[in-house]
């Protein structure tokens, strides 16, 4: 059984007195937005479970804000940050727990993450919104079941429920279909604009997946180019959107999915089923 292994935050200087001695503040190129506020950050850090003594990657650190509360639940977390003023800040915190705390300089999109680890991490960020999306697409999209054991992502609000979003819903599309054909997605909390510094202009959520078995004899691919041409002309109904890929009318009527409907209205079981026929 692992034991919570759990450092006083108190013992660390304010998170503020860090980034004034530092002379950090966010980067609007780099996508960064700072969370302050400790118990909203240790509620985050709560949400993947009990991580004492876990791997946990976090990209994007920034300054160490969720960093922190991550360590203060017992996790060792790997952190790839590609901002070099925040190195010192993180190296200090480093060295507040040692051997808890590993900083990696680069940029996550040009790292092999899973590499790194030796079993399965959560990953646990409040990730840049330049690179949200991409990063999370890349992680669905790895071997399955993946080399990760859950994601706990912050996202814009409009993207988080472009995750969850269920048929009939304006968000619903082809994020909400590769998310949960082979994961459980859920909005785990709402977070408000005004918890950041500096506040964005739009609110946030954080994004809890975890996941499941592959259904059997489904390829990725077949389902990537499914869903492309079907959402690429989502009002339009499924006969003229998937004319002009090979085998989907057939697919859709060997399933019983009359090809008058549209995308939207298809469920995410749906487009795996069709997709099956055309991964054959």
């Amino acid at each position: 059984m692992r034991r919570s292994i759990v450092i006083d935050p108190a013992a660390l200087p304010p998170l503020r007195e860090v980034i004034a001695r530092h002379g950090l503040s966010a980067s609007k190129a780099l996508g960064q937005n700072f969370l302050f506020d400790a118990q909203l950050l240790g509620r985050i850090a709560r949400i993947p479970g009990d991580i004492a003594g876990a791997e946990v990657l976090e990209v994007g650190p920034g300054p160490g804000g969720l960093t922190r509360a991550l360590l203060a639940q017992g996790a060792r977390v790997t952190a790839i940050e590609r901002d070099r003023r925040c190195i010192p800040a993180l190296a200090e915190l480093a060295a507040a727990y040692p051997d808890r705390l590993r900083v990696i300089e680069g940029d996550a999109t040009e790292i092999d993450a899973s590499s790194l680890f030796e079993g399965a991490p959560h990953i646990v960020s409040n990730l840049p919104y330049n690179v949200g999306t991409a990063l999370l697409i890349g992680w669905l999209s790895s071997e399955w079941l993946p080399w990760w054991q859950s994601l706990t992502l912050m996202f814009q609000r409009e993207v988080a429920d472009r995750i969850v979003a269920t048929p009939g819903t304006d968000a619903y599309g082809r994020l909400a279909v590769l998310s949960q054909w082979r994961s459980a997605a859920r909005i785990a909390m709402p977070v408000h604009r005004s918890a950041f510094t500096p506040p964005p202009k739009v609110m946030s959520a954080v994004v809890h997946i975890t996941p499941l078995p592959a259904p059997a004899g489904v390829a990725l691919p077949a389902l990537e180019r499914l869903t492309a041409a079907a959402f690429g002309q989502r009002r339009k109904m499924l006969r003229q959107s998937l004319r002009g890929l090979p085998g989907a009318l057939a697919a859709l009527e060997a399933e019983g999915v009359e090809a008058t409907r549209r995308a939207e209205t298809l469920s995410v079981a749906e487009f795996v089923e069709v997709a099956r026929r055309l991964s054959a």
